[in-house]
């Protein structure tokens, strides 16, 4: 059994966070999980079993969640400063409420809805740790909470033929039209919701 252990090695600046190192006691191999993850981070931890957590996100996490959103192969920002740490922070903690899905304590997935325009504000996954269901349950947490707070319909828009596009289909989600440059529009309503729970 190997013995894991994380520690912060060194500050990046650009993002505010630490870096730090999955450190294998067996063989002394270092994981960078910095700004990103190694290949022999996910190789290891792909044998051996995670410590996973799904969270309220946390004002300290917006350096993270910049990152896992910058991190998207899909439905990227055609420019990162378009959203700012001042955007995140009002949608968390504003106008609605955000999840983090973490991995070894460090946030690899993260949700936010927002209540005021009942519009699903983000959902998005490191393309490293899709896959494990981290973002079902990302998804999950939201909409639950979502629909203790109100029983109107909660809306998103995303690109057509991505994976996120059959990730809403299968999560039950309705395709109402077209929102934005072309993106499907999908709603969601509370007792659609309710049943699919039963």
């Amino acid at each position: 059994m190997f013995s894991n252990m994380l520690f912060p090695i060194k500050s990046f600046t650009q993002y505010g966070i630490k870096c730090c190192l999955c450190v294998d006691q067996s063989y002394r191999n270092l994981y960078s999980i910095g700004t990103g993850f190694s290949p022999l981070y996910k190789k290891h931890h792909k044998n051996n079993q995670m410590t996973t957590a799904i969270r309220e996100a946390k004002q300290e996490d917006i350096p993270q969640i910049q990152i896992v959103r910058n991190s998207v192969k899909e439905n990227m920002l055609s420019d990162p400063t378009l959203v700012t740490d001042a955007d995140c922070e009002e949608f968390l903690f504003q106008k609605g409420k955000g999840w983090v899905g973490e991995i070894e304590s460090r946030i690899v997935g993260f949700s936010i809805v927002d209540l005021k325009e009942n519009n699903i504000w983000a959902l998005f996954m490191h393309p490293d740790f899709e896959n494990l269901g981290i973002g079902k349950q990302l998804h999950d947490s939201m909409l639950d909470w979502y629909f203790e707070q109100t029983k109107e319909n909660v809306w998103l828009g995303t690109a057509p033929g991505t994976r996120a596009e059959t990730f809403y289909r299968k999560s039950g989600w309705q395709e109402t039209g077209i929102h934005g440059k072309g993106e499907i529009k999908f709603e969601m309503t509370y007792t659609h919701w309710k049943n699919r729970k039963q």
